[in-house]
């Protein structure tokens, strides 16, 4: 990828690591510590990200990596991260895309975003995707740090979960209830339903759905919202006497208690 975004080597990018110090810092070892911080880093210059690994490993956090936007952001819905540090510029999928995905999704973990597009405009746009922060290269370990520890503090005081309706939804387990009873909800279904929960009482357009929950910004011509929204109405509305989901027919849905 393009060289003016990566870190700078040695003594210019601020890192000061013994190796000698982390040699027993084994990721599997760092696992068994309790209240271990868990970190998806997305970075393709494999040197700076195994430094940087190396770095936040040897302060008992435990960094997975990813080299690759796309799998950066399979990765990162995979499991509930209390932290992702992301690269700008990467293959596949920049990582403003991943954190525009990740937002539309409903994930709301803190995201520092990495990159060496170092004027205002560009650390603004950083910030308007939906980054919490965003550090620009080349930078100090000791600032990364200090920049990590107030975000996961800043996270520990985040909501991940929302309610509504007698509907709970975890945002970092990714599991959904309704009244006490677990939903069996596919990924994008759990989409759908927070999206549809944060808008709780209002109509949601079937343009809204596509935009922020499949991220298309075109009528794809399919029923696509219809076969989703059909499985989800099943999960939900099933076993209980009142609907939440409703039609607003020819403008599409909203969540809530009719009855109320």
């Amino acid at each position: 990828m393009l060289n003016r975004d990566k870190i700078a080597p040695g003594a210019a990018s601020g890192f000061a690591i013994d190796p000698h110090r982390l040699a027993g810092n084994s990721i599997n070892g760092l696992n068994d510590v309790a209240g271990v911080m868990s970190i998806l880093l997305i970075e393709d210059d494999l040197d700076a990200a195994a430094l940087l690994q190396r770095g936040l490993r040897e302060h008992h956090y435990d960094v997975v990596h990813v080299a690759d936007g796309r799998a950066g952001l399979t990765k990162a819905m995979e499991q509930p991260w209390q932290l992702i540090i992301a690269d700008r510029m990467l293959p596949s999928m920049d990582g403003l895309t991943i954190v525009e995905q990740l937002r539309a999704r409903g994930h709301k973990m803190p995201i520092l975003i990495l990159s060496a597009m170092a004027n205002v405009d560009d650390r603004v746009v950083g910030l308007k995707a939906g980054g919490d922060d965003y550090l620009t290269k080349p930078y100090a370990f000791p600032e990364l740090l200090a920049r990590v520890e107030a975000l996961l503090r800043r996270g520990e005081n985040a909501p991940s979960r929302i309610s509504a309706h007698g509907v709970t939804v975890d945002l970092l387990s990714r599991n959904a209830e309704r009244e006490g009873k677990s939903l069996l909800l596919t990924a994008r279904e759990f989409d759908v339903l927070v999206y549809l929960m944060q808008h709780a009482n209002q109509v949601v357009t079937r343009k809204m759905l596509l935009e922020n929950v499949w991220d298309l910004h075109f009528d794809p011509q399919t029923n696509v919202i219809d076969v989703h929204m059909s499985r989800l109405r099943q999960a939900l509305d099933r076993d209980f006497k009142v609907p939440l989901i409703h039609t607003v027919r020819g403008v599409g849905y909203i969540f809530g208690d009719a009855q109320e």
